[in-house]
Order: structure tokens, then C-alpha cells, then sequence
């Protein structure tokens, strides 16, 4: 039987209030994502108090993501650093254009940008470390089949939206466009394959 796992988004940062490509840069949470954090782990004592087993906790290893783990577990009342992290959730790479908005790439790579539109699963950004969302389901499958206990996992929307197409099977361009908020916790049953808000 394959287990349970719970994904939760990072908080919000900055970034993602000025709808900034964060990718892998180590940006700190803001006031409302520690809030969401905090709430999310109410949240999630609650569902994990019903299912009454074990879980293993992970995080993706940058800062915002431990950040909201470990305000998740003090909200939860678990020592907030008892966890581990793992590589293979880190949020996809943007490239060159991390910490720009789409509006600023509109005008200085509108080539670029509309070849993304066209294909946004596929597309690799510019940069030498860029990924596109389909490399970045490579590692998170890698990461799925190493999962041998009820888990809970916090990480970024880009690897949320790998979970969508390798879990539910959802078509490639759908899944990239998927919306990912911060306040809510997702459920995955691998065994039945499915995913989906809780």
C-alpha cells in the first residue's frame, strides 16, 4: 500500500506579491506568509490528529519552505526543526529570469514569452541552470518513488503542479497553469491516484 502524503506551499513572500519569478533564489516569507504558515499547521494538526499514524515530515532545503515548516509544526505543537529536506523539492529554475515579473520579460524577451505561452510545460527559459516544469517532474517522480511513509511535505508551486501531472495524470499544459495557493493543503493518495484540495 503506498501512503498518504500531505503538500503544502510555502508562505508568501514578497516576490510573490509583486508576482515575481522566484524560482530557486532563497526568498524569506513575508508577514501574511507566516500568517498562512501558522494557519496551515492548525490546519493540518487537526487532519493529522484524525488519521491517527505517524508522518514523516520533508521540506524543500530554501529558506521559505523551512520557514513554513517550521512554523507549521510550532503551530501543531512539534519541535519545529524536527524534519529533514530534500534537493529533488526545489522549486523549478527560472534561469536568467529569476526576479523578474512577466510584465518586465513582455517588453525586454516578448519572443521569448510568447514561445513560453505556447508551450509554458516544455519551455526552458534562458540560463544555464534553467529548467522547464517536464525536467522538473523528473526529479519529483524520482523523489515520489522514494516515499515509503505517510508524509508531510512542503515546497513550492512548481513542484505542486509536477504532482498534478505524475499523480492525476493531469494533461501537461493544464497542469502548468494550475493555480497554487498558500492557505490551503493538498491531499495525495498514490495509491488511487488522487490529488486534490482538502
Amino acid at each position: 500500500m503506498s501512503p498518504i502524503l500531505y503538500v503544502i506551499r510555502h508562505g508568501q513572500t514578497d516576490w510573490n506579491a509583486e508576482r515575481r519569478l522566484q524560482g530557486q533564489k532563497d526568498i524569506d516569507l513575508n508577514a501574511i506568509g507566516r500568517e498562512q504558515a501558522r494557519q496551515n499547521g492548525i490546519d493540518l494538526g487537526e487532519i493529522l490528529t484524525f488519521e491517527g499514524q505517524p508522518f514523516d515530515f520533508v521540506a524543500s532545503p530554501l529558506r521559505r519552505t523551512r520557514e513554513t515548516m517550521e512554523i507549521m509544526r510550532e503551530a501543531m505543537e512539534r519541535p519545529p526543526k524536527d524534519y529533514r529536506t530534500d534537493e529533488r523539492l526545489v522549486e523549478v529554475s527560472f534561469g536568467a529570469w529569476e526576479g523578474f515579473t512577466l510584465k518586465e520579460l513582455k517588453i525586454s524577451e516578448p519572443e521569448r514569452l510568447a514561445e513560453r505561452k505556447a508551450g509554458k510545460w516544455d519551455f526552458i527559459p534562458p540560463g544555464e541552470d534553467a529548467e522547464s516544469y517536464e525536467i522538473l517532474s523528473w526529479r519529483v517522480g524520482s523523489w515520489l518513488t522514494s516515499v515509503e511513509r505517510p508524509t508531510v511535505c512542503v515546497t513550492h508551486g512548481g513542484v505542486i503542479r509536477t504532482l498534478f501531472r505524475l499523480v492525476g495524470d493531469i494533461a501537461k499544459e493544464e497542469a502548468a497553469d494550475i493555480p497554487i495557493h498558500q492557505d490551503q493543503i493538498l491531499k495525495v493518495d498514490l495509491d488511487m491516484k488522487i490529488i486534490g484540495w482538502v
